[in-house]
């Protein structure tokens, strides 16, 4: 996309007037995915305000549980300050996949052929006459 189109989109990242914007406030952080977190001014209610800046698509479904608590006020601190260590039995946060040549599939779709297992008989169908 390139710098042509940055003025324009804002589904690919944060266009010039939001740069602009951000001007002035504080970074607070940054994910493993490369998002940008920032803080700064207050909103209707009297909180600070917090955005994102996505690196790459646009997709609130990339932005890992730790700082989605974050940017939602369930924690007032940065996530490495004020959550704890992440255990070694706990998987790594995934974006949506759905769309995707990752998305799950069940047997029966189509792009794994349609075919799917005959039913148990349990199911018997309905007919005005029963």
């Amino acid at each position: 996309m390139g710098i042509n189109l940055n003025p324009f989109t804002w589904w690919t990242g944060a266009t010039w007037g939001t740069m602009v914007g951000l001007l002035g406030k504080e970074r607070v952080g940054e994910d493993d995915l490369g998002n940008v977190y920032y803080r700064g001014g207050k909103d209707t209610n009297g909180n600070p305000r917090r955005w994102v800046i996505y690196n790459g698509a646009n997709d609130a479904s990339r932005v890992p549980p730790e700082w989605f608590s974050w940017l939602h006020h369930q924690i007032d601190d940065v996530p490495d300050r004020a959550l704890p260590a992440q255990r070694r039995w706990e998987k790594p946060a995934v974006p949506n996949l759905t769309g995707t040549a990752l998305a799950y599939r069940p047997p029966g779709a189509l792009e794994k052929g349609g075919h799917r297992a005959p039913a148990t008989g349990d199911y018997e169908a309905w007919t005005p006459e029963g």
